[in-house]
């Protein structure tokens, strides 16, 4: 199986990303790989928006500012994407999903197309910030079928949002507050999909390095059938 996941860890640029590539021929390898490396390279250019942000605090422009960038990076990676598939029969299609995380000193940027997460952990309580865009997700928000339901619908993978199928997607974006002690999983679904949400807490007091290695291995001993990414970052 090859691994159609890719990551960025920058603790420089405090920039973290997960993507789960989808397609066939390695094309969502490509996808994924492609998508990470495009978000990283835009934050690193428009970074002046992050030190904007961090000299003057959070003003309504200044949020917006962080928001737009992560925002525009991953619609950057949308188009490089698309362009890519649209060049090559055999990458036709493909696409990735696109989960980042930009952290500041007080307070933190989301980025979300598809259905890899972000968690936070913060007190003993766990909260996932981010929404997966998924058929199914969207059915439990609209009342068609309950979470149970969810759980065991034949069209749990079938997404709705992904980057690069076509030239631009919907960027959900958000900015949290945060501080000392802090811990934030990104993750694909090829983790979140065998971990019960109540077992991150514990398992990210361990510290990023143990956390890490934990969760990959819970994650294949309750089946592991995909590509299983977990970027922890915990804040000091």
């Amino acid at each position: 199986m090859s691994n159609e996941d890719a990551f960025v860890l920058d603790n420089d640029l405090g920039l973290y990303v997960v993507a789960d590539g989808m397609g066939g021929h390695a094309a969502g390898e490509v996808a994924s790989r492609e998508a990470v490396e495009t978000v990283l390279g835009m934050v690193r250019r428009g970074y002046a928006a992050v030190e904007r942000f961090e000299a003057e605090g959070p003003t309504p422009e200044t949020v917006r500012a962080v928001q737009r960038l992560l925002e525009s990076a991953v619609q950057a990676a949308t188009y490089m994407v698309f362009a890519i598939a649209e060049n090559d029969p055999d990458q036709k299609g493909m696409g990735t999903t696109v989960s980042a995380l930009l952290v500041m000193r007080t307070h933190a940027v989301v980025a979300q197309v598809g259905d890899s997460r972000v968690y936070l952990v913060r007190e003993g309580a766990v909260y996932q910030l981010t929404e997966d865009h998924t058929l199914v997700a969207w059915q439990v928000k609209q009342g068609i079928i309950s979470e149970a339901e969810a759980e065991l619908s034949p069209h749990k993978n079938v997404i709705t949002r992904a980057v690069g199928s076509r030239d631009y997607v919907q960027v959900d974006t958000q900015t949290v507050e945060v501080g000392p002690g802090d811990r934030f999983l990104v993750c694909s679904d090829g983790l979140h999909g065998y971990l019960q949400e109540d077992e991150i807490v514990p398992l990210l007091t361990l510290g990023p390095d143990v956390a890490t290695s934990k969760l990959i291995d819970i994650a294949n001993q309750r089946g592991g059938r995909d590509n299983i990414t977990a970027v922890v970052v915990e804040l000091s």
